[in-house]
C-alpha cells in the first residue's frame, strides 16, 4: 500500500476537530457551556433559529438528540421555552439572561484558543484554511445530501 492512510487529508482533519474541541470543552466548562452547545447559542444569539426544528437543521443534527441537548440546557438555566401561540406543538427557545452575560467570556475563550492553535500562520493562511474547509464542508454537504442510487 503506498498511500498512508493516516496522513489523509479526511484523518487529518479528524484529529483536528477533535484536537479543538478538547480545547473548546475545557474552556468552555468552566462557564457552564458545552462545545456541542455552540451551534444552539450562536443560532439563538444571532437570531437565526427560534425553535427546536429550526435548530437541529442550524446545527445539522437529527431531531432526538437537539431534544435532548436542549433538555439538558433547560435544565443548566442556558435556555427557557415557551408555547408558541400559533402552534401549540412547538415552543420558542431563547438564551437566559445567565447564558447571555457568559456568551461573551465564551466567546473570548473561543477566539483565544483559535489564536494558539493557529499560531504561527500568516493571516492569509489561516484565511486559505478557513476558505478551504468551507469548500469542503460544502463537498461534505452535497455528498451527504445525495440520495444513495
Amino acid at each position: 500500500m503506498d498511500e498512508d492512510v493516516l496522513s489523509t487529508p479526511g484523518h487529518l482533519i479528524s484529529l483536528a476537530a477533535r484536537g479543538f474541541a478538547r480545547l473548546s470543552e475545557s474552556r468552555l466548562k468552566p462557564l457552564g457551556f458545552g462545545v456541542g452547545h455552540l451551534p444552539v447559542l450562536v443560532a439563538l444569539k444571532n437570531g437565526n433559529a427560534s425553535t427546536q426544528r429550526d435548530l437541529a437543521r442550524f446545527a445539522k443534527v437529527e431531531q432526538p438528540p437537539m431534544a435532548q441537548m436542549l433538555a439538558r440546557m433547560e435544565r443548566d438555566g442556558l435556555i427557557q421555552r415557551t408555547p408558541d401561540p400559533v402552534d401549540g406543538r412547538s415552543s420558542h427557545v431563547v438564551l437566559t439572561k445567565y447564558a447571555q452575560a457568559r456568551m461573551p467570556e465564551a466567546t473570548a475563550a473561543l477566539f483565544q484558543g483559535n489564536r494558539e492553535a493557529l499560531d504561527g500562520f500568516t493571516s492569509a493562511e489561516t484565511e486559505q484554511l478557513v476558505t478551504l474547509l468551507t469548500r469542503l464542508i460544502a463537498n461534505l454537504d452535497q455528498i451527504a445530501s445525495v440520495s444513495p442510487p
